[in-house]
């Protein structure tokens, strides 16, 4: 019996080592890995420089606290700041601690307690954030959840307009919902939601855990649109697997979170900030976004040609290299005869498969993953052709 609790539904795959878009497993056989961590290693496993900048800091020091000043810090926090638009930010170790951070601060600025969030959204596990998901399933035995949480239906403009009152402090979204299904937010909806919550003086709260940092072509997502929020939230691609988040937020913003507001022992540790000092460096590239851009619209472009024809597959959708692959059955076995195959994918709820490949993927890479999941598909799915 294992001495780990059961929260995991673990795969039959133990990792050896890894590097760029491969994982080995303790057998010594190898996958395409195009999960990246569910999200976080956007510059792919054991990169040389996040690497480099990590066992230089090693070197240094690992820890004192957020007592001292830290010039890393507030590079770093600099360049958030100056990527996203907004003035401040706030160092803690995990999207959940990021999302926790952005309810208080909308809470204390504004003075209001609703919070409206969205049908099949994700914003975390502790008890903030699951009051936050738009998923029953997320709160299902743990007793009585966070007051003042309202879900409405992604994309519906009537729904939120009918829920967003005087007494709602934010509306909180992800541009792109990743464990919902890989639903894209349209243009109509976020004026929407721009006209309430200025017509409430409500905030507006991006959760860019799984899309921010270059995942979509952009360094944020909310950048593909005409769209600016109050808060935004981060943490996977930051550290590229080390542990870090951030809530970055407008300048008029840090007059709510003065000292003893919030704070974090660990957020912002010397380690995770030379890690993120790193990845920022690369990913913060113009050509670098061009390129993810480009392989985005490829993996897509491809999977579409090769499926369109597949009477199983309901749609291929997604944004830059964030791409989900809708069923009209259960993807488990897909997922798992991809396994096989050598190929790590995701699934997002129970017939979307969900792939996150690291945005250093090169075409080569992207062409094998295109054949291996169009064959799978193809010979492992049920529904009959017509």
């Amino acid at each position: 019996m294992s001495a780990l609790f059961p929260t995991y539904q673990r795969w039959e795959i133990e990792p050896e080592s890894a590097k760029g878009s491969w994982l080995t497993d303790k057998n010594g056989k190898k996958y395409l890995d195009f999960t990246s961590g569910i999200g976080v290693l956007n510059l792919g496993h054991c990169h040389d420089l996040v690497k480099q900048a990590v066992q230089e800091q090693m070197e240094k020091f690992w820890h004192t606290s957020n007592m001292f000043q830290n010039s890393s810090q507030e590079n770093t926090a600099q360049a958030l700041a100056d990527a996203s638009g907004l003035q401040h930010a706030f160092f803690c170790n995990s999207g959940a601690e990021a999302n926790e951070a952005a309810i208080k601060l909308a809470r204390k600025a504004t003075g209001k307690s609703k919070i409206v969030t969205f049908n099949k959204s994700f914003h975390g596990r502790t008890f903030a954030t699951m009051a936050a998901t738009g998923q029953e399933k997320v709160r299902v035995g743990f007793g009585p959840m966070l007051e003042a949480f309202e879900y409405v239906t992604y994309n519906d403009n009537k729904e939120l307009a009918e829920a967003v009152d005087e007494n709602t402090a934010a509306v909180m979204l992800e541009m792109v919902q990743g464990e919902g299904g890989i639903h894209v937010a349209n243009q109509e909806f976020l004026n929407t939601i721009k006209e309430v919550c200025t017509n409430s003086g409500a905030l507006i709260i991006v959760d860019e855990i799984q899309t921010g940092l270059g995942r979509t072509g952009k360094p944020f997502a909310f950048q593909h649109f005409d769209f600016q929020p109050d808060i935004v939230t981060i943490a996977k691609a930051l550290g590229n697997g080390l542990p870090i988040g951030a809530m970055i937020g407008k300048g008029e913003l840090a007059a709510h979170f003065g000292p003893g507001s919030h704070g974090s022992t660990f957020g912002g540790n010397p380690i995770s900030i030379a890690a993120a000092e790193a990845v920022l460096k690369q990913i913060l590239n113009e050509a670098f976004l061009a390129d993810v851009t480009e392989k985005g619209q490829y993996l897509l472009n491809q999977l579409k040609k090769e499926l369109q024809n597949e009477d199983t597959v309901k749609e291929v959708r997604g944004l830059g290299l964030m791409i989900g692959i809708e069923l009209k059955e259960e993807a488990q076995s897909v997922l798992e005869t991809l396994q096989e195959k050598g190929m790590l994918i995701l699934t997002a709820g129970s017939n979307i498969l969900r792939l996150l490949p690291p945005l250093t993927a090169d075409i080569q890479e992207i062409d094998l993953a295109v054949e291996k999941i169009s064959k799978v598909i193809r010979t492992t799915t049920t529904v009959t052709k017509s």
